[in-house]
Order: C-alpha cells, then structure tokens, then sequence
C-alpha cells in the first residue's frame, strides 16, 4: 500500500492518543484504502454532499464550517492532526457541513463500508469511532455555551487555549510557541465576532502581555491568566482514539 504503514504512524508516538495493540492496528490497516494528499483551501466535505470516504486526518489543519444562504460563514471547529471526518456523510447519507483544508494536508482514507465492518468485526474500534462523534458534540456543547455566556475577550482566550494546548499536546508547540495556521478571519468566524472587534481584542490581550500573534506565529506569555480570563480549567487534555 502507497502511504504510512500504520503501524509506523508517527502519532501512534503521541501521548494524546490513546495506545493500540496489535490487533487494533492490524484491522484499522486492513480498512486503510490509502492516503490523500491536498493543498491548502481544498473543500475536503461538502456540505449536502454524500462522501464515500472518510479520513483521519495524518498531518495538516483544517476547519469544520457552514455556509449561510447568504454566504456568511459560520466556523464549527478546527481540524486536527488524528481527528477522524466524514462521519456525518458515513451514517446520514451526507454532510450536515463542510471541510476545508487551511494548510497541506495528508489523509488516511476510509470507505464508508468499512464503517459497517468495524461494527460487525471489531466492537473495540467501533465504540472508539462513537467516542469520537460523542466528544466532538461535546464540544460544539461548549462553543455554543461560549457564544451565549462570554464576551469578546472571554470568547477569544477560550478559543486561543483550546487551540494552544491542544497543538502543544500534539507536539506542534513548544513551552510557549506554536505556529498557528488559522487566520483571525477564522477565529472571528468561530466565534460570532466582527474582524475588527477580533482584532481590537487581540491587540488589548498583547498589550497586557498575555499573547502575541503575528505572521502564524502564536506566543503564549501567561497561559494560565488566559485560562483564568476565559473560566476554564487549564488542564491536560484528555487522551483519545486514534483511527
């Protein structure tokens, strides 16, 4: 097979995801169609459509989104290295919303079949594939809690601690760096603001020496103080399936 054997993935080595035995990897490499390879801005789902494929996603970001009738764009979640999609297109027949790729990215591909096997064959994976959809809704649960009971500044260092510790906890970042794809048009998009309101608070957040974010690359000065503006515990996150 063209690609990375799974059983030499390179995020097998991070400590986020949970660890397979032998038998996990031997079938997730039975189902493995290949791999994907796309350019940044690549519409990987399309909202409505009905994919046969699905994707772990092996390197590269991307973000969830939907498009209104009148164009405007509303950001759901950022895509990950590991995170699983096209679930929602495996199960109801299409998309409720889109994909699209804000750097390179390389996929692991899947067939919408294969979903039916996991269930029949291997129980383990299967139930690893519903934690998956389960903490995905958990989050949503906790953006919308966001939208609805925090103000702009509250909103923006929720969203900036997610995203740091989770690169961080994929080992795109350092004690207090990273190189951070997603533009501010992304950030205000996830998070019901105008970009100038982003923008303004971003500015006010580096004035008080909590971050600086400039040219893709983010600085984290007072994690902690972020996490404590944002009500949020700063806390390890929680280690997950890897399909």
């Amino acid at each position: 097979m063209v690609g990375t054997p799974c059983k030499s993935c390179p995020l097998r080595a991070c400590s986020l995801f949970t660890p397979m035995d032998d038998d996990e990897v031997s079938f997730t490499q039975s189902i493995k169609r290949g791999e994907l390879q796309v350019l940044r801005g690549t519409t990987l789902l399309l909202e409505g459509a009905a994919s046969p494929q699905l994707f772990t996603v092996l390197s590269g970001m991307g973000i969830r989104y939907k498009t209104l009738e009148d164009g405007r764009r509303q950001v759901l979640n950022f895509v990950f290295p590991g995170d699983f999609i096209g679930l929602q297109a495996g199960l109801m027949g299409e998309m409720k919303h889109s994909v699209e790729a804000v750097t390179p990215m390389t996929l692991c591909v899947f067939g919408r079949e294969d979903l039916w096997t996991m269930f029949r064959t291997s129980p383990e994976r299967a139930f690893d594939m519903t934690w998956l959809a389960a903490i995905e809704e958990h989050f949503l649960g906790e953006t919308i809690a966001s939208l609805g009971q925090r103000d702009a500044r509250e909103r923006i260092c929720w969203a900036i601690v997610r995203v740091f510790v989770r690169l961080r906890a994929l080992g795109l970042a350092s004690k207090n760096q990273a190189q951070v794809p997603f533009r501010q048009q992304h950030l205000a998009d996830a998070l019901g603001l105008s970009l100038v309101h982003t923008n303004k608070t971003l500015q006010a957040l580096r004035r008080d020496k909590l971050l600086r974010w400039s040219e893709g690359v983010m600085v984290i000065e007072d994690l902690g103080r972020l996490a404590d503006i944002a009500m949020i515990d700063l806390e390890k996150p929680e280690t997950r399936p890897l399909l």
